[in-house]
């Protein structure tokens, strides 16, 4: 039996071999990858993010506790992304000592992933990572990114919902509405809303909505590539983020984000939102694995000597990068 036909049938010591071949981008991942991907596009992927210490991983906690509990009971997978040392290269992936609450529950999976030098929040094989998980057969797949900034929005392309985690305390008015990260989410979280300043932050995120509403926001935000045509997209019902207010450490208001992230799943398939932002994210993954292997076969047949006369001519200022580009690309 195959390691793919191994994690179908639910065999979680398989599924982790696999998570692991997956994120080396070994050949037997990429051909487990290709047996898995018919059976995804089951699972809700929810992405979690913010900046650090707003309580993402105390949040994911919870929402997993939730979904565990429920009179019906949801299988959940939860991906952490932790950042890499720029200089040692290593990771503490620690987010999991937040959620010793799901401790030898069979119904939850932990993966904990090194960004590996990625920007824009996540690993370079999170979404790998996320399509095991939904040929594996879980519900929801929580997705908790780096600690982000006002730019690193990566996890829009990827979730389905988009919760982005904000708390008292973590700068004025303006923060809240710069453009970026608040952007892409489909619902606003204030945690630690027992803290001073709750009332601000929720108040100066309700500004930056009455401001301008995100019309469209995943498609628009990424630019030509994840816009979609037509009228199709624009009449859709509107989705309003709600901002909630939670308390994570104690589980205050989890239940209400839970019915909002249900909520907003509805709406994305009756709208049509759901296949489209599907349709959109493949796209994407596509061009970005067609251009990995472009520039591998490039590199492939340009010598290693050649291409360092070319850089150091660049380096000397005596030929500009785009002229080195057309040069190397001539040959």
């Amino acid at each position: 039996m195959s390691l793919a036909d191994s994690v179908l049938n639910g065999n979680p010591l398989a599924l982790a071999r696999l998570l692991t071949k997956v994120e080396n981008d070994s050949p037997e991942g990429r051909a487990a990858l290709d047996e898995l991907f018919p059976h995804t596009g089951k699972a809700h992927l929810v992405g979690v993010t913010g900046a650090p210490g707003t309580g993402k991983s105390s949040l994911v906690n919870r929402l997993a506790l939730h979904y565990r509990r429920a009179p019906n009971p949801k299988r959940v997978a939860i991906i952490a992304v932790d950042p890499s040392s720029p200089f040692t290269g290593g990771a503490l992936l620690g987010d999991r000592v937040r959620m010793r609450d799901l401790a030898g529950d069979p119904g939850v999976f932990i993966r904990s992933m090194a960004s590996r030098g990625s920007l824009g929040g996540l690993a370079h094989a999170t979404a790998a990572v996320a399509q095991v998980f939904d040929a594996a057969g879980f519900d929801v797949v929580l997705i908790e990114t780096v600690g982000a900034g006002q730019a690193e929005v990566d996890i829009a392309r990827l979730a389905h919902t988009t919760l982005v985690v904000e708390a008292p305390g973590f700068g004025d008015d303006i923060q809240a509405i710069k453009a970026g990260i608040l952007e892409i989410a489909d619902i606003l979280v204030v945690n630690k809303a027992d803290l001073p300043g709750a009332e601000n932050t929720e108040r100066a995120l309700r500004g930056m909505l009455d401001l301008a509403h995100p019309v469209a926001k995943i498609f628009r935000h990424h630019g030509q590539v994840m816009r979609v045509a037509g009228e199709e997209a624009q009449n859709a019902p509107l989705w309003l983020p709600p901002i909630l207010r939670t308390v994570a450490t104690e589980g205050t208001g989890i239940e209400t984000l839970v019915e909002a992230i249900g909520r907003h799943a509805g709406h994305l398939r009756q709208s049509g939102d759901w296949v489209r932002r599907e349709r959109a994210r493949l796209e994407v993954e596509l061009e970005a694995l067609v251009t990995e292997a472009l520039l591998g076969r490039f590199r492939a047949r340009i010598s290693d000597g050649r291409y360092k006369e070319v850089v150091e001519r660049v380096v000397n200022r005596s030929l500009s990068p785009w002229e080195a580009a057309k040069v190397l690309l001539n040959e």
